[in-house]
């Protein structure tokens, strides 16, 4: 795998150092490196700062291995959960002191208790999970196939590189990437995934372009930061029609088209 991506969402926290409440806190971390996440002190520094009484100075630590992430609860009296927001309601209770409990979800939101009414959570993602060849099922262990995209065709976050390639898939022409807004409402039918917010897509189309497919978003040059984030959904949309990432047969994961609009493309094919 390359590495675990772990985001503290804004207003929870901060980087070691940080104000509380701050800005969205975002870090990388290849195998063998770790991550402490607590209130912190100047004495016991962490690099995931989580403000509230309730959480340890040091209440836990992230360690990455070569095929996933190990979470240790420093708590004596606390349990922390590590939901899969993508499954049917998994999750695992990571007991007090527990040491390098793994984690097998490729997208988990751990979860800590606080005294308030929300609980205090930030997101690790650990993309690249290794799977086995199936052409070299059955015959002896030789040097292991890695694929060079590894997409999870039940997860989020395809749904949303299908939505974004929808339209060139429907029209067969050079037409606009769909807006984030777009999407959303695109997949508000959806059964699991219509409460999808806005925040949500974004970070799904960072996490496809910055982890899945690898793509920076330079192609283009135009000052502003909408300009580059189209620039990258551009790039993303590319990529996944070229190598047939995505193909017309997932059209059938998207809730189905409504309006005048949608019943004409789908007549004319």
């Amino acid at each position: 795998m390359s590495g675990v991506v772990i985001h503290l969402p804004r207003r929870s926290g901060g980087a070691d150092g940080a104000e509380p409440h701050g800005d969205a806190v975002t870090l990388r971390l290849g195998p063998g490196e770790v991550a402490r996440f607590g209130r912190g002190s100047t004495t016991i520094p962490v690099e995931l700062r989580l403000d509230d009484p309730a959480i340890s100075r040091l209440a836990g630590e992230i360690r990455v291995t070569d095929d996933h992430w190990q979470l240790t609860n420093h708590s004596t009296t606390h349990s922390y959960l590590v939901e899969n927001p993508e499954g049917a309601g998994e999750y695992l209770r990571v007991q007090p002191r527990r040491v390098g409990a793994p984690i097998p979800f490729e997208f988990s939101r751990v979860v800590l208790p606080t005294r308030g009414d929300l609980a205090v959570s930030f997101q690790v993602f650990a993309p690249d999970h290794v799977y086995l060849d199936p052409e070299a099922m059955g015959v002896p262990w030789g040097n292991t196939t890695v694929t060079a995209y590894s997409l999870d065709e039940t997860a989020t976050y395809f749904l949303v590189l299908v939505a974004l390639c929808e339209p060139r898939l429907r029209d067969q022409s050079r037409v606009a990437v769909p807006t984030t807004p777009q999407i959303v409402e695109r997949l508000r039918g959806h059964l699991t995934c219509g409460a999808l917010t806005a925040r949500a897509v974004s970070s799904h189309i960072d996490y496809l372009a910055e982890e899945k497919l690898r793509i920076g978003g330079t192609a283009v040059h135009e000052p502003g930061k909408g300009d580059r984030r189209n620039g990258k959904r551009e790039e993303i949309v590319g990529l996944a029609l070229r190598f047939g990432l995505v193909r017309e047969e997932h059209l059938a994961l998207l809730p189905p088209l409504s309006g005048v609009g949608g019943r004409e493309r789908q007549s004319a094919r």
